[in-house]
């Protein structure tokens, strides 16, 4: 499903080079569900820009779904990204002004899907995350917890076959935190691919395998026998 082979990434500020990914080679399975972790500045959020077509690497061969995405255009980037990618942010991204059932249908709305279709299909997925008595709502009218469950329910909308989320729980509480871990599992075993982005070792241990990186570089890639249920 994803294919990195000798990525790197240099931001250029002037003179000044960053290297913010040395270079590594990773393959994710179709499927699998997968956590990067690392501290602040270990070039985890980059790796995650780069999946999830938000940036390019400097140097490198990005493979997604058997397609070449580093040789793509800003507008075809912008069709892989609609179509194959959900993503769910640590600050939930939603539009304040717009009720949750116009958040969840804006993928849609954007790939030209008729408002009846886009909006049955918005209800279908609020009931899911357990959120259809909050349709008229805005954001502002909800807990940190139910605006994840929304973002959870937009990224889910065009069926995409990936799912990058970037501390989805960074400003959740526990229980909320526990909930929405929860619902990513049973989102993996129906068949998505996950992959998320923490610094919290009790969050990374729900995936089936952890890619440690620390400075840039990848110094650890471990798959799991088995994961807490």
């Amino acid at each position: 499903m994803i294919t990195l082979s000798d990525i790197t990434k240099v931001y250029k500020n002037g003179p000044l080079e960053v290297q913010a990914l040395m270079p590594f080679n990773v393959k994710i399975e179709k499927g699998e569900f997968v956590a990067i972790m690392g501290s602040s500045g270990s070039g985890k959020s980059t790796l995650m820009n780069i999946i999830g077509c938000l940036d390019v690497p400097t140097a490198g061969r990005y493979v997604l779904d058997g397609e070449e995405v580093h040789t793509l255009d800003e507008d075809q980037l912008s069709r892989v990204r609609n179509r194959k990618i959900g993503f769910v942010f640590q600050s939930f991204n939603l539009l304040g002004r717009q009720t949750v059932l116009q958040n969840v249908t804006l993928p849609m709305m954007y790939a030209g899907i008729s408002r009846e279709k886009r909006n049955e299909r918005a209800i279908e997925l609020l009931e899911r995350v357990g959120l259809e008595d909050r349709v008229k709502h805005r954001p502002t009218e909800l807990s940190g917890g139910q605006k994840q469950r929304v973002a959870i329910a937009r990224a889910l909308t065009m069926n995409a076959p990936i799912l990058l989320a970037d501390e989805p729980t960074g400003n959740l509480d526990t229980k909320s935190s526990n909930d929405i871990m929860r619902l990513f599992k049973e989102i993996h075993q129906e068949g998505t691919t996950i992959v998320l982005v923490t610094h919290e070792p009790d969050i990374a241990e729900h995936a089936e395998r952890i890619l440690l990186f620390g400075d840039g570089a990848l110094l650890k890639d471990t798959r799991k026998e088995s994961v807490r249920s």
